[in-house]
């Protein structure tokens, strides 16, 4: 797998000062957990899952979340999970035959259904890279990685988890550090099977029957920026003890995406800026524009998404800009060690070698998963180049 692999090596060498790099399922979680990108949810019930995972990795999708909880029925769960089981033996049968895959994820309701699905999937299991643990606590939540453990004695293969924060008790401020120290020690204590946590900002709002309109992000809903911010503070921490925090998931699209894809082809590949602009506000995407650009500011990477035309945006945006990895790599020389301030090589700014560290070494990781942009390439450039064709 490799973040822009679909694109052709000559459209990838205009684009990229640094290419991403080449990954799989086995790499290091430190890899993974950055280069999830935009995961994309998918109804587990969907009749055609394992021919759309297979168009939707095609088109750039790293990572796909197969969904058995909020986004089906009460009454369609078991329908669900045999359909699931049927989809990932066919997805198997595709990957035998070399077609490559997303990264799978399979979000469950209850901590028993993920060692009963595992034994259900036979050897197709080795397609999954592991668990949405959704509605995540501390006592919630040590069921269900036991589970994840019991589920991994069966199939013998690592199996990750990525725990929901989205209960009420992390919302309510009378229950919030509480429930923050308990999520920090059951983390903790899996911590070689946390890949990443995910915000559940739907689940937010919803307990104060709340809902942001498409011109506002997760921010301006001061009581989810509240919560988003406790959370970064408890889990995004640079000394070690922190995890990979994703972004909320963004809620509005268009059903006719293609609607705005005559504007991206009568742009020239590398100009008319404001034309793409102009056809994304139209299309309600400017603020997930906005919205991505404030979870990199607030720590968080990657995004949930649960429409196919919010991935290329996420992916585009999170290419490093050929002046974020040249103060990277001036703050990170060797010679740099023992501190001190230094002028930036766009002689725009002040890089302060020990406090930028942590940041300049984040950066460089998602340069690995994302590339470097060429200097003079940006977002619209990416962008217009990542938009599937058809």
């Amino acid at each position: 797998m490799r973040h822009f692999g679909y694109l052709a090596p000559d459209v990838r060498k205009t684009l990229f000062h640094q290419e991403p790099v080449e990954f799989t399922a086995d790499s290091p979680s430190r890899t993974l957990a950055v280069a999830l990108g935009a995961t994309l949810y998918s109804p587990a019930t969907r009749p055609r899952l394992a021919a759309d995972v297979l168009k939707q990795a095609g088109r750039g999708v790293m990572s796909m979340v197969l969904c058995l909880e909020d986004s089906i029925g009460d009454a369609d769960v078991e329908a669900g999970e045999e359909n699931l089981v049927r989809q990932l033996a066919l997805l198997d049968e595709a990957a035998a035959a070399g077609t490559g895959l997303p990264l799978l994820f399979v979000r469950v309701r209850t901590p028993g259904q993920i060692p009963d699905l595992v034994r259900r999937m036979g050897t197709a299991v080795h397609r999954l890279s592991g668990f949405v643990l959704p509605k995540f606590t501390e006592d919630r939540g040590v069921p269900f990685l036991e589970a994840l453990s019991t589920a991994e004695s069966v199939c013998s293969r690592r199996l990750f988890a990525m725990p929901v924060l989205e209960s009420p008790e992390l919302l309510h401020l009378e229950s919030r550090a509480e429930t923050l120290q308990g999520i920090a020690r059951t983390v903790d204590k899996y911590r070689d099977r946390v890949l990443a946590l995910r915000l559940g900002v739907t689940d937010f709002c919803s307990a104060y029957g709340l809902r942001r309109p498409p011109d506002m992000t997760a921010y301006d809903v001061q009581i989810v920026a509240s919560v988003i911010s406790d959370v970064v503070n408890v889990f995004g921490r640079a000394d070690g003890t922190g995890f990979t925090v994703t972004g909320p998931v963004w809620e509005y699209f268009r059903l006719h995406e293609r609607m705005f894809k005559p504007q991206l082809r009568r742009s020239p590949f590398l100009g008319r800026a404001e034309e793409l602009r102009t056809a994304l506000i139209e299309h309600d995407m400017d603020g997930l524009l906005r919205e991505i650009e404030l979870d990199r500011a607030n720590g968080l990477q990657g995004k949930t998404c649960i429409h196919p035309s919010h991935v290329a945006p996420v992916h585009a945006l999170s290419v490093v800009s050929h002046e974020e990895f040249s103060d990277a790599v001036d703050i990170l020389r060797p010679e740099r060690g023992d501190g001190g301030v230094l002028r930036s090589s766009y002689t725009n700014k002040m890089n302060e070698v020990k406090p930028h560290r942590a940041w300049a070494e984040r950066t460089l990781l998602r340069a690995e998963a994302f590339g470097v942009a060429r200097e003079g390439i940006g977002f619209v450039e990416l962008l217009t180049a990542s938009v599937p064709q058809s």
